[in-house]
């Protein structure tokens, strides 16, 4: 708690206080190509930013492309050289998932970095077009859907240029706050218990066993990708806006704890790019140290239950 209020680095050497372009600093990420999911807004643009500065070519997937485009427009402001595209994608849908993909394998480019990074927040009640409870559709399904269907991509392009993969999930320390059993398996689309900040947290603790149960099974296949989990910090952005009264209440009793966006990018940017993390699988960071998750994220037969779990609610989108 100390260094997160003072901004003391850790064992690599930075912190709470380090930005996006101070974790990045010196790195050239000329050959790779990343995609960010919610790169529109946030941390989610700064990582876009930061990592088109370091010379990756940068793909913002968006829902609002809108949005996207002037995303990409504030990036080349800065940064003429910056490549940067921008492509359709709404999280909360099977159908605009698959899209995504095949639109993007059909470029043929490499694709190194994954930065699953959208999501939303303490929305109210609601269910995607495809049926399945909003948080949980959008933080962790639609992310689960998408790695699966970019992963033959990631697992050719690391083949091919002998550059390891990363894949890096945002999750939250509201991970701990989730419903008793974990993940509500037989519960997912019950509104009669549905607690909007118990299911977010349910939707990262969703996140982090994701990446663990996938870096599993990669090392298991000797592939040369890593998947890591990010806590970003605490963050005002636009994913706050189910919650905004919630939110002035917290920052009066957690002020010290705040951080800005480029702070809250540093993690992300970091495991995505810095070679202190090369190797370094199945962990989960914050202030771009490692740290321990709770008990449920380690719980590897909680993590593959989840793995079939999320795959038999995929393959039923699939007839409707």
């Amino acid at each position: 708690m100390l260094r997160l209020i003072t901004g003391i680095p850790g064992p690599s050497g930075f912190g709470s206080a380090s930005t996006a372009e101070q974790v990045t600093e010196g790195i050239d990420a000329t050959n790779l190509t990343a995609i960010i999911t919610g790169g529109a807004s946030g941390i989610g643009l700064e990582t876009a930013r930061v990592l088109a500065l370091r010379r990756a070519h940068v793909i913002i997937a968006a829902r609002n492309m809108v949005a996207a485009n002037e995303a990409k427009q504030l990036i080349l402001k800065d940064n003429q050289t910056a490549r940067v595209d921008v492509m359709k994608l709404d999280l909360c849908s099977m159908k605009s998932i698959k899209d995504f993909a095949d639109n993007f394998i059909a470029l043929n480019i490499h694709l190194n970095i994954l930065i699953n990074n959208a999501g939303v927040m303490f929305c109210p009640f609601q269910l995607s077009e495809d049926g399945i409870e909003m948080q949980f559709a959008t933080n962790h399904l639609g992310h689960f859907y998408l790695t699966n269907l970019l992963l033959d991509k990631m697992k050719d392009t690391a083949r091919v240029t002998g550059i390891e993969g990363r894949i890096v999930n945002l999750t939250s320390v509201a991970h701990l706050h989730t419903y008793e059993e974990g993940i509500r398996f037989d519960k997912i689309n019950d509104q009669n218990c549905y607690s909007d900040k118990k299911a977010y947290g349910q939707s990262k603790l969703a996140n982090l066993l994701h990446a663990n149960e996938l870096s599993r099974r990669l090392q298991e296949e000797g592939e040369n990708i890593t998947v890591n989990s990010v806590h970003p910090g605490l963050i005002t952005t636009n994913l706050m806006r189910h919650s905004a009264r919630f939110v002035r209440i917290m920052k009066v009793f957690t002020y010290l704890l705040w951080k800005d966006i480029p702070q809250g990018a540093a993690t992300t940017c970091y495991v995505a790019l810095h070679p202190q993390l090369k190797g370094v699988t199945g962990k989960y960071l914050l202030d771009c140290n490692e740290y321990e998750p709770s008990k449920f994220a380690t719980d590897e037969a909680l993590g593959k239950k989840l793995w079939d779990f999320s795959n038999k609610l995929v393959n039923s989108t699939q007839h409707t």
